[in-house]
């Protein structure tokens, strides 16, 4: 739509047009040229192919889809190479339709924003609590415990199942501290991105309650959750 029919008579003109599109709820594009140089001819497997971490999207899947990044590759065992760090507890289930109340592509475009908005939120902050410019890259710091997909499903399942900030704490591995500074740190960013989260018909008062719910509709809940019952 914001082409129109107009000719691309240069990288200029594609890259401008492209860097202009926007969209009521305030989508912004950032769009430049590769000027690198790749080869041709280059064969993928089918099973390469088959490896890749593509979830298809409900509409045109063939053309919208969301490609996750591979996890890194050992380091064929080099002497003194330090081992992998182990993976973190899978908290994916938490992020189904049922207990969001978002589809794949929703969630997908949800936390798409909600990663412009909070890094904008967190540099704000950072900036306040030095009291001025950044001195190192960004990136250099603490890890964070928690995901920005899980800050989105903390705040979803809070405000959807009322669900309390002690239950949350024994999903999430975490403080209820912690629960409560995601979620007053996130809500905002829903509001900013134009979310509006529908109160689920059932409340949720504990963990019982919710691994049955899940479990009922048909969500795989780990066996260490269940057991925490």
């Amino acid at each position: 739509m914001n082409w129109r029919g107009r000719p691309l008579t240069s990288h200029e003109v594609i890259i401008n047009t492209i860097a202009a599109t926007t969209t009521r709820t305030g989508l912004t594009v950032r769009a430049e040229l590769d000027t690198g140089h790749y080869p041709t001819g280059e064969a993928i497997s089918d099973a390469q192919m088959a490896a890749l971490a593509i979830s298809r999207h409900d509409w045109h899947g063939e053309w919208n889809y969301t490609l996750r990044p591979a996890p890194p590759q050992p380091s064929g065992g080099r002497a003194g190479a330090a081992a992998a760090p182990p993976p973190g507890p899978d908290r994916t289930w938490l992020q189904a339709p049922a207990l969001t109340g978002l589809t794949a592509p929703q969630w997908d475009a949800l936390t798409a924003q909600l990663g412009v908005a909070r890094h904008a939120q967190r540099e704000a902050a950072l900036h306040q609590r030095r009291g001025g410019a950044r001195r190192v890259a960004a990136g250099t710091g603490r890890k964070a415990v928690l995901t920005l997909s899980d800050r989105a499903a903390i705040t979803l399942l809070a405000l959807r199942f009322s669900l309390p900030g002690p239950v949350l704490a024994r999903l999430f591995t975490v403080t209820t501290t912690t629960i409560n500074n995601v979620i007053r740190q996130t809500q905002p960013l829903l509001s900013l991105t134009g979310h509006r989260i529908e109160p689920a018909s059932t409340q949720l008062t504990s963990l019982t309650e919710f691994v049955r719910f899940a479990a009922g509709a048909g969500i795989p809940v780990p066996k260490q959750i269940k057991s925490a019952c």
